[in-house]
């Protein structure tokens, strides 16, 4: 490929300003503290050079002089493995395995609900809402176990959650009162300098 993008120094992440997907990406960047270009890109306003690296058309994308990415979970584990330090993964292979599935189910689960919410029915809107309202509710406790989800550390399960809990708000998502570990959990995450 001779693109214009692929002969860019260093790497370039194209993301929307307000996606959530993106923004879990941007915060992994942000904690490994790596020189990258962020380049915004308004809806439907696809360099074209970008758009023959990416057949999706979907944000994020990263470009890492030959490499192109596309899905914001493969560029959030590339940037992890590219820059081991600090670890956004766990080392331990079944501690790896069951944070894997955390993310799977938050990506299912209420990243999915996010979608419907955003371009589904009233309905499929409504039922969203309530789907991220009582999995955050049941999951309660789990936040208030260590200063981050399930860890001592941040971790990429923080990278996740931190977009879904900061749009909460603008989803029209009240929680319950007992799910006020989620908030502090919340408070916590936005409180930090990354």
């Amino acid at each position: 490929m001779t693109l214009a993008l692929s002969k860019r120094p260093g790497m370039t992440l194209f993301c929307y300003a307000l996606c959530s997907r993106c923004h879990r990406t941007r915060l992994a960047v942000a904690e490994k503290n790596i020189a990258i270009d962020i380049v915004d890109v308004e809806d439907g306003d696809y360099p074209e050079d970008l758009l023959e690296l990416n057949p999706y058309q979907m944000m994020p994308t990263l470009v890492d002089r030959e490499l192109a990415l596309y899905d914001s979970r493969l560029i959030v584990e590339y940037i992890d493995e590219r820059f081991p330090h600090p670890p956004l993964m766990p080392i331990d292979p079944v501690a790896r395995a069951k944070t894997r599935l955390m993310l799977y189910r938050i990506e299912r689960d209420w990243y999915c609900a996010t979608d419907a919410i955003e371009r589904g029915s009233k309905g499929e809107g409504e039922e969203a809402r309530r789907s991220i309202r009582d999995g955050l509710a049941v999951l309660a406790p789990m936040f208030s176990q260590a200063p981050y989800f399930m860890s001592s550390e941040f971790t990429m399960i923080d990278c996740y959650l931190a977009p879904l809990l900061w749009r909460l708000q603008h989803y029209d998502i009240k929680l319950p009162k007992t799910a006020q570990p989620v908030l502090s959990y919340a408070e916590r995450l936005f409180a930090r300098a990354t």
